[in-house]
């Protein structure tokens, strides 16, 4: 009985990693001052006949800290490649010399700032949202295994620990969106 209450228990704990490895991950796809190749994850091109994404295609490089430069393996796709980050919704400007494509990243206005920190704030609110669903779902698992003979005591301490893990990855993304909001002030 206690053996699946740890389950329980590391099932939570997993799912509330997830979360946080995901916010971070979504959060390396919001524009700092900096170019990153990271801001192109998640573009599709149709080359080939199909939707692949950009570094499947392309080498994604920063030359300077305001620039970044694709360049196709296959200079056939460059125009494919071109047209997916002008259809992008992160309002970049691409420029195609025929053998690569130059991106000028423009300094972020105040104004812009303001908006990407809100809309890292949103992600980092869906992150904890995961995380308390993670919680509710092992409170409820718990509870049932209780109601099928696990001690009462040992059901409280199961439900304990998984608030003590939900406190703990709270603060994670507290610290990760802290960490990202300070990149995307910082001028």
């Amino acid at each position: 009985m206690s053996q699946e209450l740890n389950d329980i228990i590391n099932d939570a704990q997993a799912s509330m990693d997830k979360a946080c490895n995901h916010l971070a991950q979504e959060l390396l796809r919001v524009r700092t001052g900096k170019a990153n190749p990271a801001l192109l994850e998640g573009i599709f091109a149709d080359v080939y006949g199909s939707s692949m994404p950009l570094n499947a295609v392309a080498n994604i490089t920063t030359p300077d800290a305001r620039t970044l430069v694709v360049q196709p393996w296959d200079k056939t796709t460059l125009r494919a490649i071109e047209t997916a980050i002008i259809n992008s919704q992160l309002g970049l400007n691409p420029g195609n010399d025929g053998e690569i494509i130059r991106i000028s990243l423009p300094p972020l206005t105040e104004e812009r700032r303001k908006e990407l920190v809100k809309m890292a704030k949103g992600m980092a609110e869906d992150a904890k949202v995961s995380i308390r669903n993670a919680r509710r779902d092992a409170n409820e698992k718990i509870k049932k295994l209780q109601k099928d003979g696990l001690a009462e005591d040992l059901a409280k301490d199961g439900e304990n620990r998984v608030q003590q893990g939900t406190d703990k990855h709270i603060v994670k993304v507290d610290d990760i969106l802290a960490a990202k909001e300070k990149e995307i002030m910082t001028v």
